[in-house]
C-alpha cells in the first residue's frame, strides 16, 4: 500500500500487485474498495496493477468534503495518481461505476490516456438507457439455471415499481456467470467495502453531461477496450456494441459465459482478452 495526497489535502491509497509497466484501475461499486478486483483473474502476471482506493474506501481517507465524492471531481484523484507515479500517461481501467470515471478522465485528460479499458462500464455517463425489456431478454437465458425462479420473481418485483431490499438481493446470480463460491463471496464481502453516502453522492446531480461526454468520446484518440459479459444485465451486449460505437477507435469485446465480473467467471478469457489489447513488457 502507498499513502499519497489528493489535491485538495485528502490522504488517498492505492495497492501495486505485479511487475511490469501498470495499469492504473478503478473500482466500481460505486465508491467501493479496489479489494475486490484483486488481481483481475491473473492480469498481474502480465502487467503491474495499481489499484485506487476512491477517497472514502479501503486504506483512503475520508475527505473533508463530502461533495468530492461526485463522480466528476473524482476525476482530479486519478490525475493525482498519473502524478504520483510519475507518467506522462497511463493504460487505465475502470470497472462498472469505476469505468465512468475513467471515461470522464479521458475526455478531461486525453493527452494523459494511452489506452483505455472499460470493463462492464456503467452506461450513464454517455446517456444509453438500458430498457427493463433489454435486461428482461438477458434474464430469460438463463432459465435453465437451478437459481433461476427465485432470482427473476425478484427481477419482476423490481420491474412492477415496487421492490424491496430482499428483492434486490434475489437478484445477485444474474451479476455473474456462475453462481458458485466465488461469486457469493464476492457479494458477501461488498457490504464491508461499499462507502454508502459516498455512493449516493457519486452520480449527484451536476456530475455528468451526456452530450458533452459523447462529443468528446468522438474524437479520442486512445484505442479503447471495451468488455462486457453475455450474460450481464447492468449493460447487455446490444447495448455494450452501441457504447463502443461512440468511440473513434473503440473494440467490443463479448466474452461468453460471464456477468459483470467477467474476471471471476472465465479469468483465462479475460486476460486473453486484455492480453491482446494491452501492450506487455518483457520480464527477466
Amino acid at each position: 500500500m502507498v499513502i499519497f495526497e489528493a489535491g485538495d489535502g485528502t490522504r488517498l491509497a492505492f495497492h501495486r500487485t505485479g511487475d511490469g509497466d501498470p495499469v492504473v484501475c478503478v473500482p466500481g461499486g460505486p465508491m467501493q474498495s479496489s479489494a475486490y478486483l484483486g488481481d483481475l483473474g491473473g492480469l498481474s502476471a502480465l502487467r503491474s496493477l495499481v489499484r485506487l482506493d476512491p477517497r472514502g474506501t479501503g486504506d483512503s481517507a475520508v475527505p473533508a468534503d463530502p461533495a468530492s465524492y461526485r463522480c466528476d471531481r473524482l476525476v482530479d484523484d486519478v490525475e493525482a495518481l498519473r502524478v504520483r507515479l510519475g507518467l506522462d500517461r497511463i493504460d487505465l481501467l475502470g470497472h462498472s461505476a469505476g469505468a465512468a470515471l475513467a471515461v470522464l478522465y479521458a475526455t478531461r485528460h486525453p493527452d494523459r490516456v494511452d489506452r483505455l479499458v472499460l470493463v462492464a462500464p456503467s452506461p450513464r455517463p454517455v446517456g444509453i438507457e438500458v430498457t427493463d425489456q433489454d435486461r428482461r431478454e438477458v434474464a430469460e437465458s438463463r432459465r435453465g439455471e437451478s437459481w433461476f425462479p427465485d432470482a427473476f420473481a425478484g427481477f419482476e418485483r423490481i420491474w412492477s415499481g415496487e421492490p424491496t431490499d430482499a428483492d434486490w438481493a434475489a437478484i445477485a446470480p444474474f451479476s455473474y456467470g456462475r453462481w458458485d463460491v466465488a461469486a457469493r463471496a464476492n457479494v458477501a464481502r461488498e457490504a464491508s467495502e461499499l462507502n454508502v453516502d459516498a455512493a449516493r453522492a457519486y452520480y449527484s446531480d451536476g456530475a455528468l453531461d451526456p452530450p458533452a461526454t459523447r462529443a468528446a468520446l468522438a474524437d479520442l484518440a486512445a484505442p479503447v477496450l471495451l468488455v462486457a459479459g453475455e450474460y450481464d444485465v447492468g449493460l447487455p451486449p446490444r447495448r455494450a456494441r452501441e457504447y463502443a460505437d461512440l468511440f473513434a477507435r473503440a473494440e467490443p469485446a463479448v466474452l461468453a459465459g460471464c456477468g459483470h465480473f467477467p474476471w471471476l467467471d472465465e479469468p483465462e478469457a479475460f486476460v486473453r482478452t486484455l492480453a491482446g489489447f494491452l501492450p506487455t513488457a518483457a520480464r527477466g
